[in-house]
């Protein structure tokens, strides 16, 4: 288990840059920030500008994807170079909708998690099973070849910087079910098992799908579980506050998190 819990938002194709620094400006007036990590993931027009607002605030600012390559003909794409310029420190990888509409695969998440590292960035590496996987029993065989695929052929002490988020396709959007506490423990657990296997037993794993204030706290209080990846129920400072707060609320009980 980890010191403190990971808790953070995408907002993803959300918030004018306006919209943006405004957040920022209420969120940082929360005294909560100093109990977590916490961690925001802006649309690409924002980033600079949150980056500003942020100033010395102790929260992280992510990027909700990139490409692996320094520079080139790739229309459209960010660079981490460029996430580096805009003074980002976590780029999101591998997010279910990346997979689903943006022809995202194990082989471009693994090209990407190794080039975040390469540039000093922390990949969050987003994995997840689709509700036919759920069916038939197969989550934790779909989620953990997900992993695996991803980390493939990357150095153990490099590895060390990254985050994984478990977030069942099944359990986000508006459409979402919450996943089952017990459904998360088992997951979770049997990643810290198979991490624990490759030396990687210390990586932080967040829980995301349909998150709120009223799921968090049941949530951070499992074992396994070291932060929240959360949407929309944080898309206000305030929601985001409610989240965190929750979030501890739950892990009060667990050594060094209180």
């Amino acid at each position: 288990m980890n010191a403190r819990l990971w808790i953070g938002t995408s907002w993803k194709m959300h918030k004018t840059i306006a919209e943006a620094e405004a957040y920022v400006g209420e969120l940082t007036a929360s005294p909560l920030l100093d109990r977590v990590e916490a961690f925001i993931v802006p649309p690409f027009t924002a980033l600079a500008a949150v980056h500003r607002a942020l100033g010395d605030a102790p929260v992280h600012l992510g990027a909700q994807t990139m490409h692996w390559q320094d520079e080139g003909a790739q229309t459209g794409e960010i660079s981490p170079l460029m996430l580096r310029d805009c003074g980002v420190g976590i780029v999101e990888l591998g997010h279910s909708e990346r997979r689903a509409s943006h022809g995202e695969t194990d082989a471009t998440v693994n090209a990407k998690v190794a080039s975040a590292l390469r540039h000093g960035l922390r990949p969050l590496i987003c994995v997840g099973d689709q509700g036919d996987d759920l069916d038939a029993g197969a989550s934790i065989e779909t989620v953990l070849r997900q992993v695996k695929l991803a980390i493939k052929g990357i150095d153990t002490a490099s590895l060390g910087r990254a985050l994984i988020a478990y977030e069942p396709v099944w359990a986000i959007g508006e459409a979402g079910r919450p996943a089952e506490p017990a459904h998360v423990a088992e997951v979770h657990g049997a990643l810290r098992a198979m991490l624990g296997q490759r030396g990687l037993a210390a990586l932080p794993l967040l829980y995301g799908g349909s998150v709120d204030r009223a799921n968090a706290g049941a949530l951070t209080a499992l074992a396994n579980v070291d932060g929240l990846f959360v949407g929309r129920a944080a898309w206000t400072a305030r929601g985001f506050e409610e989240v965190i707060e929750a979030a501890l609320h739950g892990a009060k009980d667990r050594a060094g998190l209180a």
